[in-house]
């Protein structure tokens, strides 16, 4: 949305039915899952509004989360009609934005596994064995730390890299040493050739020099979904 989304609050309601961008199947491209079958859920709206992000998620519909299961079962399958898509991924917008517990819920019920990707700033209790991703955004003063009820959860941290935004020129200090959670840079995609060229290398650097996972947006260089 590159910052043009309206900020929207968190909701409060039983969670049966969500706010849904849509659903497709496609491969994960990023993080600790890269290169993984899945089905892909995007919410609907966000708490924020950063100026980078790349996805489109307003113009949703509420749909009940019994429709959104048999729409990720019909997209699980290959053409011959055997589940091959395992990992169901919600992401946004900000999936914590809105009551995903009962969905999280049914999707394990139904065999999947489910990865959640999200800013850090919002938090629902959702079952243990769920992955969450979490993408910490920089308010313009420096990265803040993670509320400790998420923190104690997430699976992985996905920093955004930019050679020529001062906030995004290094990792910060989220609290991911309490829980040796691992680390990943990601380039930003700042829609110009030569700014992401410098943002490739400074990731690339980064990792280099303190351990960290290089994460690309593969579905970008294979012109996926």
């Amino acid at each position: 949305m590159r910052g043009k989304n309206p900020i929207r609050p968190p909701v409060s309601d039983d969670g049966s039915q969500l706010g849904v961008k849509n659903i497709f199947a496609t491969l994960q491209g990023e993080g600790p899952h890269v290169g993984i079958p899945s089905v892909f859920i995007r919410l609907g709206g966000c708490n924020l509004a950063c100026d980078f992000c790349d996805a489109e998620f307003e113009d949703y519909d509420m749909i009940p989360i019994t429709a959104i299961l048999h729409n990720v079962h019909k997209l699980s399958c290959n053409n011959k009609g055997k589940s091959v898509r395992k990992l169901v991924v919600i992401t946004g917008g900000e999936p914590f934005r809105q009551n995903i517990t009962p969905l999280c819920d049914l999707l394990l019920a139904n065999g999947f596994n489910v990865q959640i990707e999200t800013n850090g700033t919002l938090y629902r209790e959702i079952a243990p064995k769920i992955d969450i991703v979490c993408s910490p955004k920089n308010t313009g003063i420096g990265y803040t730390k993670i509320r400790g009820d998420l923190l104690a959860r997430v699976s992985a941290i996905k920093f955004i890299i930019s050679a020529s935004d001062e906030k995004y020129k290094n990792v910060g200090d989220i609290g991911q040493d309490l829980y040796n959670i691992p680390v990943y840079v990601q380039p930003m995609d700042e829609v110009d050739n030569a700014k992401n060229a410098a943002n490739k290398q400074l990731a690339l650097e980064l990792a280099m020099q303190y351990g960290y996972r290089l994460s690309l947006q593969t579905q970008k260089i294979l012109k996926i979904d």
